[in-house]
Protein backbone atom coordinates (compact mmCIF):
# COMPACT_ATOMS: atom_id res chain seq x y z
CA UNK A 1 0.00 0.00 0.00
CA UNK A 2 2.90 2.35 0.68
CA UNK A 3 3.77 4.22 -2.48
CA UNK A 4 6.41 2.25 -4.38
CA UNK A 5 6.29 4.60 -7.33
CA UNK A 6 8.50 7.48 -8.39
CA UNK A 7 7.27 10.97 -7.53
CA UNK A 8 7.92 14.44 -8.92
CA UNK A 9 10.87 14.82 -6.54
CA UNK A 10 12.64 11.90 -8.30
CA UNK A 11 12.81 13.45 -11.79
CA UNK A 12 14.36 16.40 -13.61
CA UNK A 13 11.71 19.03 -14.32
CA UNK A 14 13.60 22.04 -15.69
CA UNK A 15 12.70 22.78 -19.28
CA UNK A 16 10.01 20.08 -19.40
CA UNK A 17 6.31 20.34 -20.16
CA UNK A 18 4.50 18.42 -17.46
CA UNK A 19 1.01 17.01 -18.00
CA UNK A 20 -0.60 16.48 -14.60
CA UNK A 21 -3.87 14.74 -13.82
CA UNK A 22 -5.60 16.36 -10.85
CA UNK A 23 -8.97 15.76 -9.23
CA UNK A 24 -10.86 19.04 -9.42
CA UNK A 25 -14.31 17.47 -9.34
CA UNK A 26 -15.49 20.11 -6.87
CA UNK A 27 -18.97 21.45 -6.05
CA UNK A 28 -20.07 24.73 -7.62
CA UNK A 29 -22.47 27.09 -5.85
CA UNK A 30 -25.58 28.72 -7.33
CA UNK A 31 -23.45 31.52 -8.81
CA UNK A 32 -21.17 29.01 -10.52
CA UNK A 33 -18.25 29.56 -8.13
CA UNK A 34 -16.23 26.83 -6.46
CA UNK A 35 -18.10 25.92 -3.28
CA UNK A 36 -15.44 23.73 -1.65
CA UNK A 37 -11.82 24.06 -2.77
CA UNK A 38 -10.26 21.30 -0.60
CA UNK A 39 -9.30 19.16 -3.59
CA UNK A 40 -7.72 22.15 -5.31
CA UNK A 41 -5.78 23.20 -2.21
CA UNK A 42 -4.46 19.68 -1.67
CA UNK A 43 -2.69 19.73 -5.06
CA UNK A 44 -0.89 23.04 -4.51
CA UNK A 45 2.36 21.52 -3.14
CA UNK A 46 2.72 19.43 -6.31
CA UNK A 47 1.90 22.30 -8.66
CA UNK A 48 4.27 24.70 -6.92
CA UNK A 49 7.08 22.13 -6.97
CA UNK A 50 6.66 21.64 -10.72
CA UNK A 51 6.62 25.32 -11.72
CA UNK A 52 9.24 26.34 -9.16
CA UNK A 53 11.60 23.80 -10.72
CA UNK A 54 11.38 25.38 -14.15
CA UNK A 55 8.68 23.35 -15.88
CA UNK A 56 5.61 24.42 -17.83
CA UNK A 57 2.45 22.78 -16.52
CA UNK A 58 -0.62 21.41 -18.31
CA UNK A 59 -3.42 20.36 -15.95
CA UNK A 60 -6.13 17.79 -16.77
CA UNK A 61 -9.29 17.29 -14.72
CA UNK A 62 -12.98 16.49 -14.93
CA UNK A 63 -16.08 17.99 -13.33
CA UNK A 64 -19.37 16.19 -12.83
CA UNK A 65 -20.83 13.60 -15.17
CA UNK A 66 -21.48 15.25 -18.55
CA UNK A 67 -21.37 11.80 -20.22
CA UNK A 68 -19.48 12.91 -23.31
CA UNK A 69 -21.47 16.08 -23.91
CA UNK A 70 -20.28 19.68 -23.70
CA UNK A 71 -22.31 21.20 -20.85
CA UNK A 72 -21.41 24.83 -20.02
CA UNK A 73 -22.50 24.33 -16.39
CA UNK A 74 -19.72 21.75 -15.99
CA UNK A 75 -16.93 23.85 -17.46
CA UNK A 76 -13.70 24.06 -15.46
CA UNK A 77 -13.49 27.85 -15.93
CA UNK A 78 -14.53 28.56 -12.31
CA UNK A 79 -11.82 26.14 -11.17
CA UNK A 80 -9.20 28.00 -13.22
CA UNK A 81 -10.22 31.22 -11.49
CA UNK A 82 -10.02 29.74 -8.00
CA UNK A 83 -6.72 28.00 -8.72
CA UNK A 84 -5.26 31.27 -9.98
CA UNK A 85 -6.27 32.96 -6.71
CA UNK A 86 -4.73 30.20 -4.60
CA UNK A 87 -1.46 30.12 -6.55
CA UNK A 88 -1.16 33.86 -6.94
CA UNK A 89 -0.37 33.50 -10.65
CA UNK A 90 -2.42 33.31 -13.87
CA UNK A 91 -3.95 30.00 -14.94
CA UNK A 92 -4.69 29.93 -18.67
CA UNK A 93 -7.93 28.19 -19.66
CA UNK A 94 -7.90 26.00 -22.77
CA UNK A 95 -10.98 25.82 -25.04
CA UNK A 96 -10.91 22.00 -24.95
CA UNK A 97 -8.77 19.17 -23.63
CA UNK A 98 -7.65 18.01 -27.09
CA UNK A 99 -7.46 19.52 -30.57
CA UNK A 100 -5.12 21.72 -32.59
CA UNK A 101 -5.74 24.95 -30.67
CA UNK A 102 -5.21 23.31 -27.27
CA UNK A 103 -2.04 21.57 -28.49
CA UNK A 104 -0.77 24.91 -29.81
CA UNK A 105 -1.40 26.58 -26.44
CA UNK A 106 0.40 23.78 -24.62
CA UNK A 107 3.37 23.89 -27.02
CA UNK A 108 3.84 27.63 -26.48
CA UNK A 109 3.84 27.53 -22.67
CA UNK A 110 6.90 29.05 -21.03
CA UNK A 111 8.52 27.62 -17.87
CA UNK A 112 6.36 28.52 -14.87
CA UNK A 113 3.17 28.97 -16.92
CA UNK A 114 0.05 26.88 -16.23
CA UNK A 115 -2.65 25.76 -18.68
CA UNK A 116 -5.86 24.07 -17.47
CA UNK A 117 -7.55 21.86 -20.06
CA UNK A 118 -11.32 21.87 -20.34
CA UNK A 119 -13.40 19.09 -18.77
CA UNK A 120 -12.04 15.70 -19.89
CA UNK A 121 -15.46 14.10 -19.64
CA UNK A 122 -16.87 16.35 -22.33
CA UNK A 123 -15.41 13.53 -24.46
CA UNK A 124 -16.79 10.01 -24.02
CA UNK A 125 -13.36 8.67 -25.01
CA UNK A 126 -11.98 9.66 -21.59
CA UNK A 127 -13.94 7.13 -19.55
CA UNK A 128 -13.67 4.57 -22.37
CA UNK A 129 -9.85 4.79 -22.07
CA UNK A 130 -9.68 5.31 -25.82
CA UNK A 131 -6.06 4.87 -27.03
CA UNK A 132 -6.19 7.68 -29.61
CA UNK A 133 -7.68 10.10 -27.05
CA UNK A 134 -4.95 9.10 -24.56
CA UNK A 135 -2.32 9.72 -27.25
CA UNK A 136 -3.72 13.19 -27.90
CA UNK A 137 -3.53 14.01 -24.19
CA UNK A 138 0.05 12.74 -24.09
CA UNK A 139 0.95 15.10 -26.94
CA UNK A 140 0.57 18.03 -24.51
CA UNK A 141 3.91 17.33 -22.85
CA UNK A 142 6.85 15.04 -22.10
CA UNK A 143 6.33 14.14 -18.42
CA UNK A 144 3.15 12.80 -16.79
CA UNK A 145 2.25 13.31 -13.13
CA UNK A 146 -0.80 11.71 -11.54
CA UNK A 147 -1.94 13.61 -8.44
CA UNK A 148 -5.60 12.60 -8.73
CA UNK A 149 -6.11 10.02 -5.99
CA UNK A 150 -9.88 10.46 -6.31
CA UNK A 151 -9.81 8.94 -9.81
CA UNK A 152 -6.92 6.49 -9.36
CA UNK A 153 -9.36 3.56 -9.12
CA UNK A 154 -10.55 4.20 -12.68
CA UNK A 155 -8.63 3.05 -15.78
CA UNK A 156 -9.43 6.11 -17.88
CA UNK A 157 -7.48 7.72 -20.71
CA UNK A 158 -6.09 10.44 -18.41
CA UNK A 159 -5.20 8.08 -15.54
CA UNK A 160 -3.98 4.88 -17.20
CA UNK A 161 -4.02 5.10 -21.00
CA UNK A 162 -1.83 8.20 -21.21
CA UNK A 163 1.08 6.49 -19.44
CA UNK A 164 1.65 4.28 -22.50
CA UNK A 165 2.60 7.35 -24.54
CA UNK A 166 4.74 9.26 -22.03
CA UNK A 167 8.48 8.77 -21.50
CA UNK A 168 8.09 9.43 -17.76
CA UNK A 169 5.05 8.83 -15.51
CA UNK A 170 5.25 9.58 -11.78
CA UNK A 171 3.07 10.40 -8.78
CA UNK A 172 2.38 13.80 -7.24
CA UNK A 173 2.69 14.63 -3.56
CA UNK A 174 -1.04 14.27 -2.85
CA UNK A 175 -1.06 10.77 -4.33
CA UNK A 176 1.95 9.92 -2.18
CA UNK A 177 0.31 11.39 0.93
CA UNK A 178 -2.94 9.47 0.37
CA UNK A 179 -1.29 6.10 -0.23
CA UNK A 180 1.07 6.45 2.71
CA UNK A 181 -1.84 7.35 5.01
CA UNK A 182 -3.73 4.21 4.01
CA UNK A 183 -0.56 2.14 4.30
CA UNK A 184 -0.28 3.28 7.93
CA UNK A 185 -3.94 2.44 8.49
CA UNK A 186 -3.87 -1.02 6.93
CA UNK A 187 -0.32 -2.30 7.40
CA UNK A 188 1.11 -0.63 10.49
CA UNK A 189 -1.72 0.86 12.58
CA UNK A 190 -1.48 2.04 16.18
CA UNK A 191 -3.77 -0.25 18.15
CA UNK A 192 -6.52 -0.69 19.04
CA UNK A 193 -8.04 0.05 15.61
CA UNK A 194 -11.64 1.25 15.32
CA UNK A 195 -13.55 1.48 12.04
CA UNK A 196 -16.74 3.55 11.86
CA UNK A 197 -18.82 2.68 8.80
CA UNK A 198 -21.99 4.40 7.66
CA UNK A 199 -23.91 5.02 4.50
CA UNK A 200 -26.92 3.40 2.92
CA UNK A 201 -26.19 -0.12 1.72
CA UNK A 202 -24.52 -3.19 3.17
CA UNK A 203 -24.18 -4.51 -0.40
CA UNK A 204 -22.02 -1.48 -1.33
CA UNK A 205 -19.60 -1.91 1.56
CA UNK A 206 -19.54 -5.60 2.43
CA UNK A 207 -16.12 -6.00 0.79
CA UNK A 208 -14.79 -3.08 2.83
CA UNK A 209 -16.36 -4.48 5.99
CA UNK A 210 -14.80 -7.90 5.46
CA UNK A 211 -11.37 -6.35 4.84
CA UNK A 212 -11.67 -4.19 7.94
CA UNK A 213 -12.55 -7.23 10.05
CA UNK A 214 -9.00 -8.44 9.37
CA UNK A 215 -7.46 -5.09 10.35
CA UNK A 216 -9.72 -3.48 12.95
CA UNK A 217 -10.24 -4.55 16.53
CA UNK A 218 -13.76 -3.14 16.56
CA UNK A 219 -16.23 -1.80 13.99
CA UNK A 220 -19.22 0.45 14.57
CA UNK A 221 -21.86 0.23 11.85
CA UNK A 222 -24.25 3.17 11.58
CA UNK A 223 -26.36 4.89 8.95
CA UNK A 224 -28.96 2.98 6.97
CA UNK A 225 -26.43 0.12 6.75
CA UNK A 226 -27.14 -0.56 10.41
CA UNK A 227 -30.84 -1.11 9.69
CA UNK A 228 -30.04 -4.28 7.75
CA UNK A 229 -27.92 -5.53 10.66
CA UNK A 230 -30.80 -4.80 13.05
CA UNK A 231 -33.07 -6.88 10.79
CA UNK A 232 -30.45 -9.64 10.91
CA UNK A 233 -30.74 -9.57 14.72
CA UNK A 234 -34.49 -10.06 14.46
CA UNK A 235 -35.48 -6.46 15.22
CA UNK A 236 -38.07 -4.39 13.38
CA UNK A 237 -36.94 -1.18 11.68
CA UNK A 238 -40.41 0.14 10.84
CA UNK A 239 -40.55 1.80 7.42
CA UNK A 240 -36.81 2.54 7.37
CA UNK A 241 -34.50 2.07 4.43
CA UNK A 242 -32.97 -1.43 4.65
CA UNK A 243 -31.86 -4.31 2.44
CA UNK A 244 -33.81 -7.46 3.31
CA UNK A 245 -31.86 -9.25 0.57
CA UNK A 246 -28.61 -8.59 2.45
CA UNK A 247 -29.75 -9.89 5.85
CA UNK A 248 -27.82 -13.14 5.41
CA UNK A 249 -24.74 -11.15 4.42
CA UNK A 250 -25.08 -9.11 7.62
CA UNK A 251 -25.46 -12.29 9.68
CA UNK A 252 -22.35 -13.75 8.08
CA UNK A 253 -20.41 -10.58 8.88
CA UNK A 254 -21.50 -10.73 12.53
CA UNK A 255 -20.55 -14.40 12.71
CA UNK A 256 -17.15 -13.69 11.14
CA UNK A 257 -16.53 -10.88 13.64
CA UNK A 258 -17.34 -13.25 16.48
CA UNK A 259 -15.08 -15.96 15.05
CA UNK A 260 -12.17 -13.51 14.75
CA UNK A 261 -12.75 -12.11 18.23
CA UNK A 262 -13.61 -8.67 16.84
CA UNK A 263 -16.26 -6.35 18.28
CA UNK A 264 -19.02 -5.40 15.83
CA UNK A 265 -21.01 -2.56 17.39
CA UNK A 266 -24.47 -1.40 16.29
CA UNK A 267 -26.64 1.54 17.37
CA UNK A 268 -28.46 1.05 20.64
CA UNK A 269 -30.91 3.86 19.94
CA UNK A 270 -32.03 5.79 16.86
CA UNK A 271 -33.78 9.01 15.88
CA UNK A 272 -37.05 8.39 14.06
CA UNK A 273 -39.62 10.53 12.26
CA UNK A 274 -42.56 10.00 9.95
CA UNK A 275 -41.09 12.12 7.13
CA UNK A 276 -37.71 13.50 6.06
CA UNK A 277 -38.72 17.13 6.51
CA UNK A 278 -36.76 19.76 8.44
CA UNK A 279 -38.58 20.55 11.65
CA UNK A 280 -40.76 17.43 11.58
CA UNK A 281 -41.44 15.80 14.99
CA UNK A 282 -38.69 13.35 15.97
CA UNK A 283 -38.22 10.74 18.67
CA UNK A 284 -35.12 9.01 20.02
CA UNK A 285 -36.05 5.41 20.76
CA UNK A 286 -34.20 2.19 21.68
CA UNK A 287 -33.60 -0.09 18.70
CA UNK A 288 -35.93 -2.63 20.34
CA UNK A 289 -38.83 -0.15 20.22
CA UNK A 290 -38.86 1.37 16.74
CA UNK A 291 -42.47 2.28 15.80
CA UNK A 292 -43.92 0.34 12.89
CA UNK A 293 -44.97 3.54 11.09
CA UNK A 294 -41.70 5.47 11.59
CA UNK A 295 -38.41 5.73 9.74
CA UNK A 296 -34.87 5.83 11.13
CA UNK A 297 -32.93 8.92 10.03
CA UNK A 298 -30.02 9.07 12.51
CA UNK A 299 -28.30 7.32 15.38
CA UNK A 300 -29.55 8.33 18.83
CA UNK A 301 -27.86 10.08 21.78
CA UNK A 302 -26.73 6.87 23.49
CA UNK A 303 -25.27 5.58 20.23
CA UNK A 304 -23.34 8.84 19.79
CA UNK A 305 -21.88 8.32 23.27
CA UNK A 306 -20.94 4.78 22.25
CA UNK A 307 -19.05 6.09 19.20
CA UNK A 308 -17.34 8.77 21.30
CA UNK A 309 -16.26 6.21 23.91
CA UNK A 310 -14.96 3.81 21.25
CA UNK A 311 -12.97 6.62 19.58
CA UNK A 312 -11.51 7.70 22.94
CA UNK A 313 -10.07 4.21 23.49
CA UNK A 314 -8.69 3.78 19.96
CA UNK A 315 -5.13 4.23 18.73
CA UNK A 316 -6.33 4.45 15.12
CA UNK A 317 -9.78 5.36 13.76
CA UNK A 318 -11.03 5.00 10.18
CA UNK A 319 -14.35 6.63 9.32
CA UNK A 320 -16.33 6.30 6.11
CA UNK A 321 -20.00 7.08 5.70
CA UNK A 322 -22.52 9.30 7.54
CA UNK A 323 -24.47 8.11 10.57
CA UNK A 324 -27.75 9.49 9.25
CA UNK A 325 -29.29 11.79 6.65
CA UNK A 326 -26.76 14.49 7.52
CA UNK A 327 -27.92 16.83 4.73
CA UNK A 328 -31.22 17.44 6.58
CA UNK A 329 -31.17 18.89 10.13
CA UNK A 330 -31.72 17.70 12.80
CA UNK A 331 -30.67 14.34 11.35
CA UNK A 332 -27.08 15.56 11.04
CA UNK A 333 -26.44 15.35 14.77
CA UNK A 334 -25.12 11.79 14.82
CA UNK A 335 -22.71 12.47 11.96
CA UNK A 336 -21.52 15.74 13.54
CA UNK A 337 -21.02 13.95 16.87
CA UNK A 338 -18.88 11.37 15.06
CA UNK A 339 -16.76 14.14 13.53
CA UNK A 340 -16.25 15.63 17.00
CA UNK A 341 -15.36 12.22 18.41
CA UNK A 342 -12.62 11.80 15.77
CA UNK A 343 -11.30 15.31 16.45
CA UNK A 344 -11.12 14.58 20.18
CA UNK A 345 -9.38 11.26 19.53
CA UNK A 346 -6.83 13.01 17.30
CA UNK A 347 -6.02 15.60 19.95
CA UNK A 348 -5.55 12.73 22.42
CA UNK A 349 -2.92 11.14 20.16
CA UNK A 350 -4.88 8.77 17.93
CA UNK A 351 -4.29 8.48 14.17
CA UNK A 352 -7.56 9.32 12.42
CA UNK A 353 -8.35 8.75 8.75
CA UNK A 354 -11.55 9.98 7.10
CA UNK A 355 -12.31 8.21 3.83
CA UNK A 356 -13.62 11.13 1.80
CA UNK A 357 -17.06 11.16 0.21
CA UNK A 358 -19.99 12.10 2.45
CA UNK A 359 -17.99 11.67 5.67
CA UNK A 360 -15.40 14.07 4.29
CA UNK A 361 -18.14 16.57 3.42
CA UNK A 362 -19.61 16.15 6.89
CA UNK A 363 -16.36 16.76 8.75
CA UNK A 364 -15.76 19.86 6.64
CA UNK A 365 -19.29 21.05 7.37
CA UNK A 366 -18.53 20.64 11.07
CA UNK A 367 -15.41 22.77 10.66
CA UNK A 368 -13.16 19.92 11.78
CA UNK A 369 -11.34 19.01 8.55
CA UNK A 370 -8.01 20.10 10.02
CA UNK A 371 -8.66 18.37 13.34
CA UNK A 372 -8.09 14.83 11.98
CA UNK A 373 -4.86 13.17 10.89
CA UNK A 374 -5.88 12.60 7.28
CA UNK A 375 -8.94 13.64 5.29
CA UNK A 376 -8.92 11.72 2.02
CA UNK A 377 -9.85 13.44 -1.24
CA UNK A 378 -11.16 10.19 -2.74
CA UNK A 379 -14.24 8.40 -1.43
CA UNK A 380 -14.43 5.58 -3.98
CA UNK A 381 -10.66 5.22 -4.30
CA UNK A 382 -10.18 5.02 -0.54
CA UNK A 383 -12.82 2.29 -0.22
CA UNK A 384 -11.30 0.22 -3.03
CA UNK A 385 -7.89 0.63 -1.41
CA UNK A 386 -9.23 -0.57 1.94
CA UNK A 387 -10.95 -3.45 0.17
CA UNK A 388 -7.59 -4.53 -1.24
CA UNK A 389 -8.27 -3.75 -4.89
CA UNK A 390 -5.61 -2.50 -7.29
CA UNK A 391 -5.68 1.14 -8.37
CA UNK A 392 -4.99 1.29 -12.14
CA UNK A 393 -3.91 4.93 -11.95
CA UNK A 394 -1.18 3.98 -9.47
CA UNK A 395 -0.11 0.70 -11.05
CA UNK A 396 0.56 2.52 -14.35
CA UNK A 397 3.24 4.75 -12.79
CA UNK A 398 6.96 4.00 -12.80
CA UNK A 399 8.29 1.84 -9.99
CA UNK A 400 10.69 3.50 -7.60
Amino acid sequence: MELQRKTVRDIELRGQRVVARVDYNVPLDAEGRVGDDLRIRETLPTLRHIVDHGAALVLMAHLGRPKGKVLPGMSLKPVAGRLSELLGRPVIMAPDCVGAETERMAAHLNPGEILLLENLRFHKEEEANDPEFARQLAAMGEVYVNDAFGTAHRAHASTEGITRYMKTSVAGFLMEKELNAFHTLLAAPRRPVLAVLGGAKVSDKIGVLKSLLRVADSIFVGGAMANTFLLAKGLSVGLSLAEPGSVNTAREAMAEASRLGKELLLPVDVVTARDLIPGSPTAAVPVEAIPADAKIFDIGPRSRELVYSACAKAGTVFWNGPMGVFEVPPFDEGTTATARALAAATSAGAVTVVGGGDSGAAIEKAGLAKAVSHLSTGGGASLELVEGRALPGVDALEAR
